[in-house]
């Protein structure tokens, strides 16, 4: 899980009834929003997918493959280019929806503020590579809304809200889709149902972190020797990619890659400016300093304050850890087609994960051959966090090379009508 800030226009006044809280008549506007192209009010983190962005954003991953990092390795395999790490389209993406007019202001304005809102899991399909110097474009639209009347997490109410990112190259052509999950729930749940109560931080000895060292040495990558199709076995094991202990460093790190966020928060005046702007998003720390209720990834306090034993990771990292786990399996000349994962349990700070997985399908769909992959990231307290699966698209022995998956007539209309919409605005 991950705690993430309210998609909202930013704006001063919150009624008071709805701090804090879930309403009815907040649900109701959150699914009078879906398929409404919602406006973005800070820019993307990577506006230009340059060789050095690339490059730090594989690193944020602690994903060393030359294939993100090296053109010079990138020209010997069929993409004859350094490309983007998958999930690298979270990064980047210039939205070209027109700010909103009144009516869609107010029907923003103020959705579920100062309630927690979480990262469950997401579900993201690639149809095209992306290389240096690309500038894509991209359009959000809430897609779904569930509502949950007693949740397990929170004790109370709450409320799945489905976010669909779409894209599209300078020609409106798809690139990438991801539907996204996140359920609000109010701050307090956690300490109300005692869920985390019995966890505390987890400490190791030398033994237990030459167990893990064991996993980091033992990694493969696939790389330039191909995979074929032909040669996989359902049942076939992954190797296992290990990730963590989960340090400060981790957490920074991907910051350094991938962002703070998409809410515009920064150093100083930047977070003045939004604090200013956003003021549901600051919560006094305990020497009564304003700070992003964001910092439960990094303050130890806000997270106790919470109900919580300590700070925890992003759901994106895990998405990551999957992705590396997967394209070091399939080989650089194969294809990642699909990708779906959920957040079940929080990843503490000094938790360890092990990433792992196994074939359980291989199928022909038109022209492509692809294999089914069941994956997860286990805690050294054996809860599987991060279930998940993905399709790979493999090269085969007859000579059958990858080809890319053709984006479905849905998407290819919504990226037509995304650059037609912009060109009418000018």
């Amino acid at each position: 899980m991950e705690l993430k800030e309210q998609e909202n226009a930013p704006d001063g006044a919150v009624p008071e009834e709805s701090k804090g809280t879930i309403t009815r008549a907040d649900i109701d506007r959150a699914k009078a929003q879906i398929g409404i192209p919602k406006f973005a009010y800070n820019k993307p983190y990577n506006e230009i997918a340059s060789r050095d962005v690339l490059r730090h954003f594989a690193w944020a991953c602690g994903d060393d493959n030359p294939l993100w990092h090296d053109p010079a390795y990138a020209r010997t395999t069929r993409w004859r280019d350094q490309i983007a790490f998958p999930l690298f389209l979270h990064s980047t993406g210039t939205n070209l929806t027109s700010k909103p007019d009144a009516a869609q202001k107010q029907l923003f304005k103020g959705l579920f503020r100062g309630v927690g809102k979480y990262y469950t899991g997401v579900a993201w399909t690639w149809w095209q590579p992306v290389y240096p110097e690309e500038r894509l474009l991209v359009e959000r639209v809430t897609s779904e809304v569930k509502v949950n009347e007693k949740s397990s997490f929170s004790g109370g109410i709450s409320v799945t809200e489905v976010y669909r990112d779409l894209w599209v190259n300078r020609a409106g052509l798809p690139v990438g889709r991801r539907e996204e999950a996140y359920l609000s729930a109010e701050r307090e749940g956690s300490k109300k149902t005692g869920r985390y109560a019995s966890v505390t931080r987890q400490s190791y000895s030398a033994e237990d972190i030459a167990r893990i060292d064991e996993v980091y040495a033992a990694e493969q990558r696939r790389g330039a020797e191909k995979r074929y199709w032909d040669d996989v076995q359902i049942g076939d094991e992954l190797t296992p990619v290990a990730k963590g202990p989960l340090t400060m460093v981790d957490i920074i790190s991907m910051h350094m890659g991938l962002g703070l966020s998409s809410s515009g928060i920064g150093p100083l005046r930047y977070n003045w400016r939004q604090r200013s702007r956003m003021p549901a998003f600051f919560v006094p720390d305990v020497w009564g300093v304003p700070d992003v209720v964001q910092r439960v990834h990094w303050d130890h306090q806000r997270a106790t304050d919470l109900g919580l034993p300590t700070s925890y990771d992003y759901g994106q990292m895990r998405t990551s850890w999957l992705i590396h786990l997967v394209t070091n399996w399939m080989g650089d000349d194969a294809w990642l087609w699909q990708l779906s994962c959920q957040s079940r349990a929080f990843n503490f700070m000094g938790d360890t994960t092990i990433c792992s997985g196994r074939v359980v399908g291989k199928r022909e769909i038109g022209i492509h051959h692809v294999v089914d992959l069941e994956i997860s990231g286990v805690n050294q307290r054996g809860e599987v966090t991060a279930p998940g699966t993905a399709i790979v698209i493999l090269p085969t022995r007859a000579g059958k090379a990858v080809v890319l998956p053709a984006p479905p007539d849905e998407m290819m209309e919504r990226g037509a009508l995304m650059m037609q919409s912009a060109a009418e605005r000018q």
